[in-house]
C-alpha cells in the first residue's frame, strides 16, 4: 500500500495501463512535456516516450474526434481536455459520434477509449474553467460518466475506464485533486463502473453525492451526529449507468433521502436521482425526495464563488429539516 492523493492515484493508474498494454496511449494539451495543467501525467512521456504520451494542438474537437478514429482501429487512446468549459467544442464528436459508434455499425466496431476532464468548482478559476457537465454527457447515450472521490476510486475506476470497450468520459474533481491521501494499493485493481458505494451505513437519512461533494457531506455528519442523527452516505461513482438497487434499497431503510451536486439544478443529476428514488422506494418514504444543488447559474467569478458552494452547514440544515418533517 502507498499513501496518494487523487493526483497520484491517476498517475499511476495510467502508468500501470501504459506498461502493460502497448495499445494505450495518451494525448492532450500539454499533456506531454509539461505533464498538465495539474501534473496529473507527469513524467509519463519520459517514461513512454512521445510516441505514446505526447502533446495535441488546441483543438478540443480534433483531441476527441482523433480518438475515435484510432480506438476503432484497435488502439485505446485516454484524452485529457485541459478543463471543464473546455469540453464543450468536443459535444460534436462525442454526441454525434463518439457515443453512437457501437449502434451505427450494429456492434461491429466498438470505440474504446478515455476522456479525462478535470471539472468543477472551489478553486477561484477563471470562466470555463469550472463547469460541471455531469448531467449533459450523462444524457448521451452510448457512453459511460464516472466521478471519483476518493485516491482508492480514481485509480480503480480509471483502470476499468481504460479496459472498458466503450466510451468513459473520466470527470476528475480538481478541487480535491491534493486535498485528500488515502493508502491505495500498488498493484493493479479495477472498480466496477456502475456500482455506487455506502461510504458510511446510517438509518435516518439517506445522502447522495458525489465527488467534491462527499468531502463537504462528511463534515456535515459531523454536525449530524453531534445531534443524534444517523446519516447513510452513498457515493454514487458512475453518473451513468446509475445503481438504482444500492440507491433504492437504501432510500427504503431510511425513508429520507438527500441528494448533494454541485452542478446547477434544473434538469441535473438530483432530478434523476429523486425519480429513481419516487419509482423505486414511494411507498417508503417519510419525507419528500430533496436536493441541494448549485444555482440554475453560470459559476461566479473567484470574488462570489464562496457564495455558490454547498457547504457542510447548508447540507446540515437540510439534514435536519428532513428528519423532522
Amino acid at each position: 500500500m502507498k499513501v496518494m492523493n487523487i493526483v497520484q492515484a491517476i498517475n499511476d493508474a495510467l502508468d500501470i495501463k501504459l506498461a502493460e498494454d502497448n495499445n494505450v496511449l495518451i494525448y492532450g494539451e500539454d499533456v506531454g512535456v509539461e505533464g498538465g495543467v495539474f501534473r496529473v501525467t507527469e513524467g509519463l512521456q519520459k517514461k513512454y516516450g512521445a510516441n505514446r504520451v505526447f502533446d495535441s494542438p488546441l483543438a478540443e474537437s480534433g483531441i476527441v474526434g482523433a480518438a475515435l478514429g484510432i480506438a476503432i482501429n484497435g488502439l485505446r487512446p485516454v484524452v485529457e481536455i485541459q478543463f471543464d468549459g473546455f469540453s464543450y467544442p468536443a459535444f460534436d464528436q462525442i454526441i454525434s459520434h463518439v457515443g453512437r459508434y457501437r449502434n451505427r455499425t450494429r456492434g461491429k466496431f466498438t470505440a474504446p477509449l478515455v476522456i479525462r476532464i478535470p471539472y468543477g468548482g472551489g478553486i477561484n478559476a477563471l470562466e470555463h474553467h469550472s463547469e460541471s457537465p455531469e448531467a449533459l454527457l450523462g444524457q448521451i447515450p452510448g457512453v459511460k460518466v464516472v466521478i471519483p472521490s476518493t485516491p482508492y476510486d480514481a485509480k480503480g475506476l480509471l483502470i476499468a475506464a481504460i479496459e472498458d470497450n466503450d466510451p468513459v468520459i473520466y470527470l476528475e474533481p480538481k478541487r480535491i485533486y491534493r486535498a485528500i491521501k488515502q493508502e491505495v494499493p500498488e498493484e493493479k485493481f479495477a472498480i466496477p463502473i456502475g456500482k455506487a458505494k455506502v461510504l458510511s451505513p446510517g438509518d435516518n437519512i439517506t445522502v447522495i453525492a458525489y465527488g467534491a461533494m462527499i468531502r463537504e457531506v462528511q463534515k456535515a455528519m459531523v454536525m449530524a451526529k453531534s445531534k443524534g442523527i444517523s446519516v447513510e452516505l452513498i457515493d454514487l461513482r458512475t453518473i451513468w449507468p446509475i445503481d438504482r438497487d444500492t440507491i433504492s434499497q437504501s432510500v427504503r431503510k431510511t425513508g429520507r433521502s438527500l441528494i448533494v451536486t454541485e452542478a446547477p439544478q434544473s434538469f441535473g443529476a438530483g432530478a434523476e436521482l429523486i425519480s429513481i428514488i419516487t419509482e423505486e422506494a414511494f411507498l417508503s418514504l417519510e419525507a419528500p425526495p430533496t436536493r441541494l444543488t448549485g444555482f440554475d447559474t453560470v459559476i461566479p467569478l473567484p470574488m462570489g464563488e464562496h457564495f455558490y458552494m454547498i457547504t457542510p452547514e447548508r447540507i446540515m440544515y437540510e439534514i435536519e429539516k428532513l428528519v423532522s418533517f
